[in-house]
């Protein structure tokens, strides 16, 4: 039981890093016209009502590093994972939003870009906690 909570909590704590330098990164796109160099509409503001929510779903996404049966590489695994909630976001999300659409294209033909780019930051960021946190990928396959 002891090993399960510490999977649990270790991925979801990574989750919720991933998630706030994720939104860094999203922010600052915005700030400084990145976003709007790319053609995308999207440029957040850094408030609490923005972040808490991508903090918590970052978070439970980071569950999906859980399971220890991708590959060894931190990148990899983290890009593979990340392209889980871009898709959910591209498919499922931006279609419920008016202004989205699928693929998020009514806020720009480049927004599956950027999205794929903000989840990949958030994935290697996770998958990082995960492997500095389990102290490598050694001892994270122990604690299954």
């Amino acid at each position: 039981m002891q090993g399960l909570l510490t999977r649990v909590s270790t991925c979801f704590a990574g989750g919720v890093f991933g998630a706030l330098i994720g939104s860094l990164g999203a922010w600052m796109a915005g700030q400084y016209g990145w976003t709007a160099a790319m053609g995308v509409a999207i440029a957040p503001q850094w408030e609490g009502a923005w972040l808490y929510p991508r903090l918590v779903v970052g978070g439970l996404w980071g569950l999906l590093f859980l399971p220890s049966t991708l590959s060894n590489s931190l990148f990899w695994r983290g890009l593979v994972l990340s392209l889980v909630p871009t898709l959910v976001q591209l498919l499922v999300v931006f279609p419920l939003d008016p202004r989205g659409g699928v693929w998020g294209l009514g806020f720009g033909g480049w927004t599956p870009v950027y999205v794929l780019l903000v989840n990949a930051l958030w994935g290697w960021t996770t998958a990082s906690w995960v492997m500095a946190v389990t102290g490598g990928q050694e001892r994270y396959h122990r604690l299954r």
